[in-house]
């Protein structure tokens, strides 16, 4: 009996355990819709550690508990939750998130879904921005969008871009994009004492930027638009609690490469063989080796940190952000430091009917200018000179002296002391902040009406001063000051109406109207020493504005997510135009089919297949000066007053006008596709497009006498730019752990104008007196090398002077030059990885331009013996190298304007290479990573200048890019 009640004890003790006996459960996953099986998705049993991971068909074995709550997740799908109640084996269906599905995109006055767009447009977010030490928005799209060009204008801090989308699409006009933040169109004019008018935001604080390629996206900003918009969208507040961000990084740059002049040795050979040196020129040869670049060159230090706090504060979700940016330059003495502060509310009432959105942002910048002219002495100054001379009246540094103790007129100065002996600073504050209410009527909810009020305001203060010590040829030089104050305003007042409806669920529209208002005023001020001293017009006062009123409505149309129709109309009037063609009419329209949506596809593995056209207008008088239609007037200088009796009065008069200005018409035809397959693991966009302009605005000549000056800006002629793009992103491989991500681009554009009157000549060189080697010309590409061609001997040496006559007059004369390349690429390509394994990610950033050609001025023109011993014989110049292969003597008009220095400047660059890991949790609901990156690392071309990449395609003394190196810390808590 005993032993019969143990052993009941025993069973009832064990009974627990047997109930709750663990089984083993077998699946599959696969992906909603294609049933393709997903691997490397984790299953893990909610509340344990214990977990499985799907195999490479998607299969799965777990054992599991009666009630366990399992957990399935993967990259880029929602997250699903099954309990288990004994099921032998589960099927697993998991959809893609729907935020990747509905991502939205910022258009102009609104936003559609990605899959509802029928226009050329490209999203890029913060996710996929180029990291590194960037200071402005355009540079974090840096070869990520096809048929988008970014070039910086120089290796300085801070420093401008010429940003092109699908080419140039103007002669004289501005051919930069219309930047629009947080819906305030912004001036791009800048102001005096700015680098750049772009770096007014902090790029930390951008959440995505959308690229309006085609008239059909970019009509609904009319006249602004015919370059393409850029729209910049901030980060905003969320209704949540507050998070924060603090990210820090350091850098150093280093120069890459050297213009490629004499050396000491060099010098000292070629000098002692010419021809005209004699004792008094050896005795200008000294013994010292003195690299003039390294000099005026070092290592560039920065800092730039940011913090910022977001989340929902009483109730209203809001954002903050400030920060500090702190770039030296690798010219000795440049120096950019910028301070930034943004705060944004986004607060609901009414039951979210009425929305607010309020935008400030301040900026302070303070800019040290190192004096550009002593990148070019470098090139030239003897390098058996040495930098200082202690028995120098020149402050210490030494200089060619003639008799007077003066600089001979046409002797270099020395590099070091342009730097240090002068002084140019400015500081530039600008705002920026809008208020915008949206209301969706309480009475008639889709209808919603918007007002958007906005502030762009700047000024800045700068002043040149230059010491009494500069070398100089002046005998009355004692130091010179100039000073300057501008400020620009910029405000914006919008108005619009949207409606929303959807009719027997199949028929959506939305409809906008609206009117616009901006005006552009702008106060300037400046002051020169020298000029009251020489006792003329020293100070120059310039007010003016100008007006922009526009009227404009959209409609789109969406037949049950298949059919989509845009229709879009722009109405501008501008006060830079007379009244009689002041208003422009910018109409567009664009069709799209979302095929995937189709039933006889419903079924395929296809994600996104769309077919889209689209046509429109859109004007420009971006750049076009202020009144050109009406009689203004300019007053004399002091030195040219008219004298009446004793007295001497200023006189005025009038500068050239014309009437007739109207706007510049630019249209486009574009036909495209958008796909994605493979749960979206291969995806991008194939677009052909022709784009035209016509009534071309440019300076052009008048018959004598019949204005006021030999020069109008006149519509004149016409431009045609015809291209292709395409864009791929794969994700050749994606597990819980490891991600790699491949996206390429590649843009091919043709651009020629196709009538022009009368040739127009450009391009300024160094050489000579006036001379250009750029012309415009019906036929060609803007911008188009016109020079002559160069006669080699049977070792492919040039022949100094001798040109071929194409002609055949026996003359060589301005009738031989020819068409020989231009400056811009035929073929734009990106190329960017990205791949994370667990906590580590590495990011690879390259880019490749083909086609582009580029004018060596430096060689052109300081590569002859007579350069080096000038007539005066009281000092010497040095040469660049390729003197030591050609050997030419004399600098005449003709060589300077050889085809032997345009030159093929192709380049393949790697842009950057970021590293970083991840620390999750290092403490409670803190992230940190921590992450270094190399810029500029890498160029490949066979171009001789110092970069291939040169905006203009005239390499003139140019501001070497650095290569950058970065360590950052990024902390989210």
């Amino acid at each position: 009996m005993k032993t019969i009640l143990n052993s009941l004890l025993l069973a009832l003790f064990f009974a627990p355990t047997f109930l709750m006996a663990q089984n083993t459960v077998t699946g599959n996953v696969s992906e909603q819709g294609s049933n393709l099986p997903i691997p490397g998705v984790n299953i893990i049993v909610k509340g344990t550690a214990t977990g499985a991971a799907t195999d490479f068909d998607g299969n799965f074995s777990l054992s599991v508990n009666n009630g366990d709550v399992l957990v399935f997740s993967f990259i880029g799908y929602t997250t699903q939750e099954i309990t288990y109640t004994g099921q032998p084996t589960l099927s697993v269906k998991l959809a893609e998130d729907a935020a990747l599905l509905d991502e939205v995109v910022v258009i102009g006055y609104g936003s559609v879904r990605k899959e509802d767009v029928t226009g050329a447009a490209d999203l890029v977010t913060s996710k996929d921005f180029n990291q590194g030490p960037i200071v402005n928005a355009p540079q974090l799209i840096q070869g990520k969008v096809a048929g988008v060009s970014v070039t910086s204008s120089s290796g300085a801090p801070g420093d401008g871009q010429e940003i092109r989308i699908r080419g140039n699409s103007s002669l004289s006009l501005n051919s930069n994009p219309l930047i629009v933040l947080d819906g305030i169109p912004l001036d791009q004019g800048g102001i005096a004492g700015s680098r750049n008018p772009l770096n007014m935001v902090n790029p930390n604080d951008i959440e995505s930027m959308t690229v309006l390629k085609d008239a059909s996206a970019t009509s609904i900003y009319g006249s602004r638009a015919a370059n393409g918009v850029i729209i910049v969208t901030t980060k905003k507040g969320k209704s949540s609690d507050f998070k924060f961000n603090f990210n820090t990084l350091t850098s150093v740059g280093t120069p890459i490469n050297k213009v490629d002049v004499l050396n000491a040795d060099e010098f000292r050979q070629v000098v002692s063989t010419l021809p005209r040196t004699d004792e008094t020129t050896l005795g200008l040869l000294k013994n010292n080796n003195t690299d003039w670049q390294d000099e005026i060159y070092g290592n560039a230090y920065g800092q730039d940190h940011s913090f910022s706090a977001l989340g929902a504060a009483f109730g209203v979700p809001m954002r903050a952000s400030i920060s500090y940016t702190d770039y030296g330059g690798i010219l000795k003495r440049d120096n950019y430091k910028r301070t930034t502060g943004s705060i944004n509310l986004t607060p609901s009432l009414f039951k979210d009917h009425l929305k607010v959105e309020l935008n400030a942002r301040g900026n302070y910048t303070e800019n040290f200018f190192a004096n550009r002219d002593a990148i070019s002495s470098a090139n030239a100054y003897a390098p058996t000179e040495a930098v200082y001379d202690p028995n120098s009246p020149f402050a210490g540094y030494s200089s060619w002296t003639e008799n007077s103790g003066l600089k001979p007129t046409l002797a270099g100065t020395n590099p070091v002391a342009l730097l240090n002996l002068q002084d140019d600073e400015s500081e530039v504050r600008r705002f920026i902040g809008n208020a915008k209410l949206d209301y969706q009527l309480h009475f008639f909810e889709d209808l919603t009406v918007t007002v958007n009020m906005g502030l762009d305001k700047s000024n800045s203060h700068g002043r040149k001063i230059v010491s009494e010590f500069m070398p100089t040829t002046d005998p009355t030089w004692n130091g010179s000051r100039n000073t300057y104050r501008n400020e620009t305003t910029n405000k914006l007042f919008d108005a619009y109406a949207t409606y929303n409806s959807t009719f027997n669920e199949v028929h959506n529209l939305t409809a906008v109207l609206g009117y616009s208002y901006q005006s552009f005023e702008y106060d300037n001020y400046s002051y020169d020493s020298e000029d009251e001293e020489n006792n003329v017009t020293y100070e120059f006062i310039d007010k003016s504005k100008n007006v922009l009123l526009s009227y404009f409505g959209r409609l789109n149309y969406d037949y049950d997510g298949r059919y989509l129709v845009t229709a879009t109309l722009r109405a501008d009037a501008s006060s830079k135009l007379n009244p009689d063609d002041r208003w422009g009419y910018f109409p567009s329209v664009a069709l799209a089919w979302n095929v995937h949506n189709e039933s006889f596809l419903k079924d395929s593995s296809l994600n996104e297949l769309k077919l889209r056209v689209g046509y429109g207008e859109v004007g420009n008088v971006n750049g076009l000066g202020d009144y050109l239609f009406l009689t203004r007037y300019t007053g004399s200088q002091s030195s040219a007053n008219y004298q009446f009796g004793n007295s001497f009065y200023q006189t005025y008069r009038p500068d050239p006008i014309n009437p007739d200005l109207r706007w510049e018409i630019g249209n486009t035809l574009n036909v495209g596709i958008d796909y994605s397959f493979l749960d979206r693991r291969v995806s991008g966009s194939l677009n052909a497009y022709i784009k035209q302009t016509k009534d071309l605005i440019a300076s052009a000549t008048v018959d004598p006498f019949t204005n006021f000056g030999s020069r109008i800006e006149k519509n004149i002629g016409d431009m045609e730019n015809r291209g292709i793009e395409f864009a791929i992103n794969v994700i050749p491989v994606r597990t819980q752990d490891f991600e790699w991500s491949i996206s390429y681009n590649i843009a091919v554009n043709d651009n020629e104008i196709t009538n022009l009157p009368f040739d127009q000549e450009t391009g300024d060189i160094s050489g000579g007196t006036g001379n250009k080697v750029q012309i415009h010309t019906e036929g060609e590409a803007p911008y188009s090398y016109f020079v002559f061609e160069q006669v080699y001997d049977s070792n492919g040496k040039p022949i100094e002077g001798a040109y071929v006559d194409r002609n055949g007059d026996n003359v060589i004369n301005d009738e031989d030059k020819y068409i020989y390349k231009n400056p811009y690429a035929d073929i734009l390509m990106g190329l960017n990885t990205n791949l994370n394994y667990k906590n580590w990610d590495l990011s690879v950033i390259t880019r490749a331009s083909l086609g582009n050609y580029a004018y060596n001025n430096i060689a052109s023109s300081n590569s002859y013996s007579n350069n080096i011993i000038p007539t005066t014989n009281n000092f010497l110049t040095n040469v660049h190298s390729s003197y030591l292969d050609n050997g030419f003597v004399f600098p005449t008009d003709e060589n300077f304007r050889s085809d032997h220095f345009v030159q093929d400047a192709s380049f393949f660059k790697i842009d950057n290479i970021t590293l970083g890991y991840t620390i999750d949790d290092a403490f409670k609901d803190t992230n940190i990573r921590v992450y270094s990156s190399v810029q500029n690392l890498l160029t490949v071309t066979d171009y001789d200048g110092l970069d291939p990449e040169i905006n203009g395609g005239i390499d003139n003394n140019f501001y070497p890019r650095p290569r950058t190196f970065v360590l950052g810390l990024n902390v989210s808590f």
